[in-house]
């Protein structure tokens, strides 16, 4: 992070990892450093083209940041929970419903789970430029280069390096992907700070102990920093919830739907959950770093057709290319009605919504 002198802050202290037995996800392991060679690339393209066709989770090791600056940067994320007062971050909550936009804070009670319970979930929001489009809370201010550099360090070296091996993965010009999402252009990319507090035992009850129903997220790739409290499931391609593992310092990265849009069908939008911790972790707070990348707002999400790769396997398509939305246009409508709008039950496990024409399926 900039600076040799940082800004003195608390110390996030977080739970220790499970002990617990529990039914891991199989996700490959990636070496990121390698991708700076063209023969680097040329070894990671099958491996992450294979995990986002199968699973659509991997993970990402060697990125660049040392442990040491990973725990700073959970310090930060930190911040805008346990040290901004409650009416302060009122003055700073997103109007989600009215702007389609997550910018600044959603705060805890917001979404409907189930059984009338609303999440106990807060969660902060800056545009990755950080300084020009947003204000932000007191406690912030001196750290916001840091969350500046944090946003350059996952938009740059990687997420630009992954898109580069997903396109080559479609047998596309290396930067196809990258030429889409621009640091400075007209978009959404977001860094988010979030935190989930324990529950009362009468919602896990009604809940199930869901604390977040199955979902996919709507941009084209998530980049989330791995913390030791386990919460997140996937639903593997076999028809099973498995956990995600902590692996320290390590990066959790998915696709989202546009990306699945974009690819025709080729990489896919995995349904991932988060459950009530085991049972050695609970009672403990779960603070979380993500990176959420969008393409530019005026791109239309409809596939590469001239994919030699989707030549191949065909394409699965959403909606007619004619209809399909800008990034705009998907992210604003998915925004607004995340969590707020009425789901129809298709069966005991899927319930669906129409965003922009295009159906929408949540898991419970």
């Amino acid at each position: 992070m900039p600076g040799t002198t940082l800004p003195s802050i608390p110390h996030y202290v977080a739970a220790q990892p499970t002990q617990e037995p529990l039914e891991w996800a199989d996700l490959p392991i990636i070496d990121i450093s390698k991708a700076v060679t063209p023969e680097g690339r040329s070894e990671l393209a099958p491996r992450v083209r294979d995990a986002m066709r199968t699973q659509g989770f991997l993970y990402v090791i060697n990125h660049g940041w040392d442990q040491a600056k990973n725990d700073r940067a959970f310090d930060i994320a930190d911040l805008p929970f346990a040290q901004v007062p409650e009416d302060e971050k009122k003055t700073f909550a997103g109007d989600i419903k009215q702007t389609g936009s997550f910018r600044g804070y959603k705060l805890r009670n917001y979404w409907h789970i189930d059984n009338g319970v609303h999440d106990q979930l807060e969660h902060y929001n800056l545009h990755r430029s950080i300084y020009e489009q947003q204000q932000h809370p007191k406690a912030l201010s001196p750290v916001l280069p840091e969350i500046r550099a944090f946003a350059e360090h996952n938009h740059y070296n990687v997420l630009h390096p992954i898109l580069r091996l997903l396109a080559l993965g479609m047998e596309l010009p290396e930067n196809t992907l990258v030429d889409l999402h621009g640091f400075d252009s007209k978009g959404e990319t977001y860094v988010r700070f979030m935190k989930y507090y324990p529950r009362t035992e009468e919602e896990e009850a009604k809940t199930n102990n869901v604390w977040l129903k199955g979902h996919t997220d709507f941009g084209t790739i998530t980049i989330l920093w791995s913390q030791p409290v386990t919460a997140l499931q996937i639903f593997s391609p076999d028809g099973k919830w498995r956990w995600i593992k902590h692996i320290p310092n390590a990066l959790v990265i998915n696709a989202g739907d546009a990306m699945e849009f974009l690819s025709g069908g080729f990489y896919k939008a995995t349904i991932h959950r988060v459950m009530q911790p085991p049972v050695d972790q609970r009672g403990n707070t779960r603070v979380g770093a993500f990176y959420f990348a969008m393409t530019d707002d005026d791109v239309k999400l409809v596939p590469f057709a001239e994919s030699p790769a989707l030549e191949q396997t065909g394409i699965v398509r959403r909606c007619d290319d004619a209809d399909a939305p800008t990034m705009e246009q998907w992210r604003r409508g998915r925004t607004r009605a995340y969590g707020q709008s009425e789901l129809k039950r298709k069966d005991n496990v899927v319930e669906e919504e129409v965003i922009n024409g295009v159906v929408v399926k949540h898991y419970n």
